[in-house]
Order: C-alpha cells, then sequence, then structure tokens
C-alpha cells in the first residue's frame, strides 16, 4: 500500500461559460445550457466525484459583446452556487464578488448565508473589477483607478471579516428548558469607520461552519499581492513558466510573512489548461478540432485588447514584438495576464497565430496523455512551483469529465491526489485551520 505524503494536490474547475475554448457552445447539445441549473448541478457532481476541491465561477457584472458571440459569465455566481450546494454534499463553491461594486455588509451576509446553507462549503473570490463596461451599470460615471480600487478592496475584506468575526466561536446556545436561546453576551458592534467605510455591525448571521467562508484573490499587480498576502487563504496566478512560477511563490509567501502569517499559509493555484487524448497525437487532434473553428479575427482583437495595442500590431504568423508593451500600468486589461503573456511569447517563440491556438497565451496549456499531463502537473506541485492548479477545460461539462476519468487516477496512483473526501468543509479540503477570531472592536463611529 502506497503511503500518502503530507502534502496534497489541490484542484479546482473553473467553469468559463461553456469552457474555456471560444469555441466550445460549438460543441455541446444545448449551446443555452449555460442557463440552467442543471448544468451546473453536473458540472459540480462530476467535480465531486473526482474529489476536487472546488468548483470556482468568475464574474463580469456587465454585457461584454453586444450582442454576444458566444456564452458568457451571466448567472449571479452566489446563485448558481447555492443551487450546486442543495445538489451536492463535498465540493467546493467559489464565487466571485467585487468590492469596488458591493457593500461590505451586504457581502458579508451573502457568503455567509451561503456558508452555513452549504454546511461549510464557500469562498469569496476578491476582485476590484477591471471591466470599464461595469461602471455604468451601478451608478458610477467612471471605473476608480487602479490604485484606488486597491485600497478600498483592502477596507472592504477589512470590515467583512470583521462583520464575520463579530460572533463568537461558541455561537448560539439554545435552551429549550431554561428559555434562553442565544446562550451568549450581546454581540458586540464592529463600529468601523474607515476613508472607504462606515459600518455599525454587528453582522445579523452568526458565525459560520467554518469559522469564515475561505478567502481568494487573483491580483498579480504589487497593490494585488499585497492584499493577497495579507488576506488570501488562496491565490489564483495566471504564471505560464515554470521559473516565474516559482519566484512567485516565494514571493507571495514572503509577503504574507511581513503580515505575520506563517509559512505556507498560502496556497498558490496557477491556472492550467489541459487537453487530454489517449495518445499525444489525439490530444493534439481534439484540440486542432477546437481551433479550426476559431475566428482569428475577432480572437486578434482580443488578444490586442489584452495587450494594450492594435490588431495591427500583432501580425498573425510573426511573433510578438514585446517591445510594443511599454507601460504595464496603462492597460486596463489584466496586469497579471499581460505580464504572463509576453513572457510566455518570449520563451517559446511562438507566433500570435500559434499564441491564439494555444488559449491566446494566457492560463497555460498541456497537450497530451494523462500520463503526460500527470508529469507536468507532479513536477509543478513537487519543485515549488504551485499548490495545485486552478483547472480549466475545454468545454463543459466533457473535458472535465476527460479529466476526472482519465488524469484524475493518474494522480492518485502516484499518491499526489485524495482518493475520498476526509472533511465536509472546504477549509478542511484545503488543509487551512480555523481562522483566528479577531478583535472586533475599533474606533467608535462618530
Amino acid at each position: 500500500m502506497t503511503l500518502q505524503p503530507a502534502r496534497q494536490l489541490h484542484l479546482n474547475a473553473n467553469i468559463t461559460d461553456a469552457g474555456k475554448h471560444p469555441s466550445a457552445w460549438r460543441h455541446q447539445s444545448d449551446p443555452l445550457s449555460f442557463l440552467t441549473p442543471q448544468y451546473f448541478t453536473e458540472i459540480g457532481a462530476i467535480a465531486e466525484q473526482a474529489t476536487f476541491d472546488a468548483i470556482f465561477l468568475s464574474d463580469w457584472p456587465a454585457l461584454a459583446e453586444n450582442p454576444p458571440t458566444k456564452p458568457w459569465q451571466s448567472l449571479d455566481p452566489t446563485v448558481v452556487l447555492a443551487t450546486v450546494a442543495a445538489a451536492t454534499t463535498h465540493i467546493g463553491l467559489i464565487g466571485t464578488a467585487s468590492t469596488t461594486f458591493s457593500t461590505p455588509y451586504e457581502l458579508a451576509r451573502r457568503f455567509a448565508s451561503l456558508d452555513h446553507l452549504s454546511h461549510g462549503r464557500v469562498a469569496w473570490n476578491i476582485v476590484t473589477t477591471m471591466h470599464a463596461q461595469a461602471a455604468g451599470n451601478f451608478g458610477v460615471e467612471h471605473l476608480p483607478g487602479h490604485d484606488e480600487r486597491y485600497a478600498q478592496a483592502d477596507e472592504f475584506v477589512d470590515v467583512v471579516t470583521k462583520l464575520w468575526d463579530s460572533w463568537p466561536v461558541e455561537g448560539l446556545q439554545p435552551d429549550a428548558r431554561s428559555g434562553v436561546f442565544s446562550g451568549v453576551e450581546a454581540i458586540p458592534a464592529i463600529d468601523h469607520a474607515g476613508a472607504h467605510y462606515r459600518v455599525a455591525g454587528p453582522l445579523n448571521v452568526p458565525r459560520t461552519p467554518q469559522g469564515r467562508p475561505v478567502l481568494v484573490q487573483a491580483g498579480a499587480s504589487e497593490q494585488g499581492k499585497e492584499l493577497a498576502a495579507r488576506w488570501a487563504d488562496v491565490v489564483f496566478t495566471v504564471q505560464t513558466v515554470r521559473e516565474d512560477a516559482q519566484w512567485f511563490y516565494r514571493d507571495i509567501n514572503a509577503r504574507a510573512q511581513e503580515f505575520g502569517r506563517t509559512p505556507g499559509s498560502v496556497l498558490v493555484l496557477p491556472g492550467l489548461f489541459p487537453v487530454v487524448g489517449s495518445t499525444e497525437a489525439e490530444a493534439a487532434a481534439r484540440l486542432r478540432e477546437f481551433n479550426e473553428q476559431l475566428d482569428y479575427d475577432r480572437e486578434l482583437r482580443r488578444l490586442a485588447h489584452q495587450l494594450g495595442v492594435t490588431p495591427d500590431d500583432l501580425p498573425l504568423d510573426q511573433p510578438l514584438n514585446a517591445r510594443l508593451i511599454t507601460d504595464v500600468g496603462a492597460v486596463s486589461t489584466s496586469h497579471g495576464f499581460l505580464n504572463t503573456t509576453v513572457a510566455f511569447a518570449q520563451r517559446s517563440g511562438l507566433t500570435i497565430r500559434d499564441l491564439i491556438d494555444r488559449n491566446g497565451g494566457a492560463h497555460r496549456m498541456v497537450i497530451g496523455t494523462p500520463e503526460q499531463i500527470a508529469d507536468d502537473i507532479e513536477l509543478w506541485f513537487t519543485t515549488g512551483a504551485a499548490d495545485g492548479f486552478n483547472l480549466n477545460f475545454d468545454v463543459y461539462p466533457g473535458g472535465l469529465r476527460l479529466f476526472a476519468d482519465q488524469v484524475v487516477p493518474e494522480l492518485r496512483r502516484r499518491g499526489l491526489f485524495r482518493r475520498a473526501y476526509t472533511s465536509s468543509t472546504l477549509r478542511g479540503h484545503l488543509g487551512l485551520p480555523a481562522p483566528s477570531p479577531r478583535q472586533p472592536v475599533t474606533a467608535a463611529l462618530p
């Protein structure tokens, strides 16, 4: 019998509408399934059967394309995850919500509610929202600047965690015989008065089964990494080069220690896009079938926007000219995507067409057999580049099922991944300790 190592992989399924590949919807029997509960509960069931840590839903609170050219992140993540929670028992549920377009009390209440209703399986993915289209949907003329959004986000998370921690660890202790319901002292106010928020508290939802929901963050800018180092339990990243990923891993953990956190308290999960085949040729043919349905003009425009250049700057059959990328701070899209795409393009020498074929140079794509994909995962996991992966699949649910049926057994055979859940909470799946309650009272509101 193979002994299980103390450290185990963590795997999430990143649900990107129909799938990560732009032509995914053309491979589905119902391209409108992303609007149905059955679609998400089936994905949740497959991920749970494969003992994944969690499923993950990003969010884009605007209509990115009008008219749409493919399915999009349309439904509210917490509503979707509540639906999946009712149909599953163990799979973690990671939902995205914006600090720029939410209020701390409402968000704290919503995620605490979901954590109770799922018996402790919820995480909040903290984003500041970089999409300018969203501003007008929330009564804001212009999206706040990058630095302002992150300063606001830091205080926002501070308030949310104070609200979650406003309830004592022992929680409610009703005694029907004595007629005493709460069994605890009066819940103290948090009385937060800061630069961006004034919140009295306490929260009207008791302390949750996990102590508080897990915190996830994915910022790659300096401010994003500082926010992650202070607050996040899990960091998503778009690293595509292993040496860069190793540096990022060391850097984010060193930053966390500067905030007084213990070594290893932040889990780092890069994105990974596996394309699975029983042979290398079969995997390559699978990707080729998807790529043959790409609209290269549209994908070129999308890549140019993400890089902060024009389509004319990106000749399809030439390598990326990295000298065109001069001012990362001026780019309104993801700094992490830009930096990793440029690094990958420079080291690989791929043409722009090849970059588009390989997921636009974004999340790293691995094409091959279950054994080859497991080799790659094991290498990153054992060399200080990752604690696991936020997995992207070409099409849902088929790509996920293929990975669950063929790659997961190989990872288990190597002793890298669990064969069964040993916990019922997401915090337990991730091996994270219960959070220490914070002192809830700060400066009183005047």
